[in-house]
């Protein structure tokens, strides 16, 4: 009898509409939506508003994300956008960097300062512009370089 009372009692204890039973009504999102005439036309227009603002940064997100395999070949550097990521995946690559600081090896956890080889097989971040990465000079072939995010050779 206390189990069957208990819980009839807890059950009844949400207060409708309240955030841990949250109700609304149809005719009240038909308002809202503005199917009900009226006030409705200023919420659809910003809900419009929010979606188109969301489809854009959606599509500014996507167009910095896509990857591309990279040939560098010697003489060239690849400069990498503030943010960009590569894997260099074949040949002797060595750092190139405009000032003093380097390019981050996330793999290694260490910091490649501009001259020093790169290694194969490691995520590499640039975190900013000024800084790529170009076939040692001591090779003949080019660099095959798997790039995420902005660069341009030079």
């Amino acid at each position: 009898m206390w189990s069957g009372s208990h819980l009839i009692s807890q059950a009844v204890s949400d207060t409708p509409g309240s955030v841990d039973d949250p109700v609304v009504t149809k005719s009240y999102v038909d308002k809202l939506l503005g199917s009900g005439g009226g006030s409705g036309d200023s919420a659809r227009k910003e809900l419009q508003a929010m979606m188109d603002a969301f489809k854009k940064e959606m599509e500014a997100n996507k167009a910095g994300t896509s990857s591309e395999v990279v040939i560098v070949k010697p003489g060239q550097t690849l400069m990498a956008s503030a943010g960009a990521q590569f894997v260099l995946r074949a040949g002797k690559g060595v750092a190139y960097s405009s000032d003093v600081n380097g390019i981050s090896n996330v793999t290694a956890g260490t910091d490649i300062k501009s001259g020093n080889a790169v290694p194969n097989n490691h995520l590499i971040i640039f975190p900013r512009e000024g800084r790529g990465v170009m076939p040692d000079p001591d090779q003949t072939g080019p660099l095959t370089v798997l790039v995420l995010g902005g660069y341009e050779l030079k």
